[in-house]
């Protein structure tokens, strides 16, 4: 007997970094993840980079990643960081406070 495993679930914290505060990152982070049916939230970080956790199915997940790396069109993306987590996402897709 082969047993088959789907993943019908992802969850990851991704770490933007780049000219990522001041030109709406968070903002256009918000808009692809709700358009992508994600959960979870986006902030700035003190250091100058931007922290998101991306909830969904792998392929919406994914999709968000590789829109991350492009970031919107005053974004300038020259590292991302993803890790698997495992905090809660929440509701919907939020701006959460800079942390």
């Amino acid at each position: 007997m082969v047993w088959v495993f789907a993943v019908l679930w992802m969850q990851v914290r991704a770490v933007i970094k780049g000219r990522v505060q001041g030109v709406f990152y968070r903002d256009w982070t918000v808009e692809n993840a709700k358009e992508l049916g994600l959960k979870g939230w986006v902030r700035n970080r003190r250091d100058g980079s931007v922290e998101a956790l991306f909830s969904g199915s792998p392929e919406k997940v994914q999709e968000m990643e590789q829109r991350c790396r492009r970031g919107p069109p005053a974004a300038i993306v020259t590292g991302l960081d993803v890790f698997p987590c495992d905090d809660d996402p929440g509701t919907g897709f939020n701006r959460k406070q800079t942390a």
